[in-house]
């Protein structure tokens, strides 16, 4: 009785040595990433926060403690109230238009088809360049003279708007540059969760006479939920967090009128050299990522169904 006790413990003890080296070796493959994302992430997270209560600039060696002044500057400054709804209309535009385009793709590029895999590759195209050399395309696209859409209109004796000149069309020639842009990865993410939908249920909708849009309608997006909640989430994080298009294609402007947030904390930080109030600017972009973020987990149980 005494051997086979100790035989267990001796058993167990090796058993947690084996996990103690297990847990070790982790720990020391993921060090180099965890240092890399404290370093690179979360200590300037932690700045942000820091300096957003100081008046910290690159034009002074020292930063003073101002509590929450920074914040008290944001309720009347009148271009971060613009730069707020100009952020959430892109945001607005940009979601329902990406999804519809997104899955109409899907639809359309699932089936396997001669010239399937170059129409894949050139909706996707756009994800993969570079997003300076994107902007400057379309700014070149939308010049007034020698654009290519106006010379065109001209070829038909329309004389063509000024597109980035034109207040009520910078934001939305933004959220189109972006769309475009952005098609093909979320195209990706829907063919896959499409293929994944069993065929059977197509199957027993055929044989009760169902038409291929009730199928869709009632099978496919119900299946696919979980997918477009995922690009609904990130598409919503990178509408709120857009800046190169809007840099590349019209530097903010005409005046103020395409400013977004990011675009705003970069004139502030870079160009006014005023790190104390960007940083201000910054984290009220991160509550408002949080705060968008939160309220789609909770409202994902009313719409998102998952295979039990």
């Amino acid at each position: 009785m005494t051997g086979n006790n100790g035989n267990k413990t001796s058993l167990l003890k090796n058993h947690r040595n084996i996990e103690y080296l297990d847990a070790k070796w982790g720990y020391a493959f993921i060090m180099p990433m965890l240092i890399g994302f404290i370093i690179i992430t979360i200590a300037p997270v932690i700045a942000t926060f820091a300096f957003s209560f100081t008046d910290r600039s690159l034009m002074k060696v020292h930063a003073n403690f101002t509590g929450l002044q920074n914040y008290k500057q944001l309720i009347g400054d009148k271009v971060f109230r613009n730069t707020m709804l100009q952020t959430l209309e892109f945001t607005v535009l940009l979601i329902p238009s990406n999804l519809i385009l997104t899955l109409a793709l899907a639809v359309l590029l699932k089936e396997k088809f001669k010239g399937c895999g170059f129409f894949r590759t050139a909706v996707f195209t756009p994800v993969v360049t570079s997003v300076v050399v994107w902007g400057v395309l379309w700014r070149y696209i939308f010049q007034t003279e020698n654009g290519l859409i106006n010379t065109i209109l001209k070829m038909f004796n329309v004389q063509g708007p000024q597109w980035l000149m034109n207040i009520r069309l910078a934001i939305p020639i933004a959220v189109f540059v972006t769309l475009i842009k952005g098609l093909g990865m979320n195209m990706i993410i829907f063919i896959g969760a499409m293929l994944d939908v069993p065929q059977d249920y197509y199957e027993a909708a055929s044989l009760d006479g169902a038409t291929k849009w009730q199928q869709f309608l009632y099978i496919t997006l119900p299946c696919i939920t979980p997918s477009i909640f995922l690009v609904v989430i990130m598409t919503t994080i990178g509408s709120l967090k857009v800046f190169g298009q809007v840099k590349n294609l019209s530097n903010g402007g005409p005046g103020t009128s395409s400013y977004v947030m990011v675009f705003y904390i970069y004139q502030l930080a870079f160009k006014n050299y005023d790190f104390g109030y960007a940083s201000a600017v910054s984290v009220m972009l991160f509550l408002m990522i949080v705060l968008l973020t939160i309220i789609q987990w909770k409202l994902r149980k009313n719409w998102v169904y998952y295979e039990d």
